[in-house]
């Protein structure tokens, strides 16, 4: 929250926030954080959590193309 999020009413692990009109979806499950959004906005929130919290990103991404979904270990486009 201190990095501007909102914390969802409907469920307490879901947080938000939106930065120049582009919104960033964090997700809480344990030990680990899922994050969706805009690719800057992702960027960004990792360097500013890398900066406070000792991290490892696994790097795991999901593509979309009209109905289709790629789950993917780097950038497939």
């Amino acid at each position: 929250m201190k990095l501007g999020f909102t914390r969802s009413e409907a469920d307490p692990n879901l947080y938000f926030k939106v930065e120049d009109e582009k919104p960033l979806i964090l997700v809480l499950y344990v030990d680990d954080l899922f994050l969706t959004g805009a690719n800057p906005l992702i960027h960004k929130f990792k360097r500013e959590m890398a900066s406070e919290f000792e991290m490892k990103d696994q790097g795991l991404e999901v593509w979309q193309k009209p109905g289709e979904i790629f789950p993917s270990q780097g950038n497939m486009w």
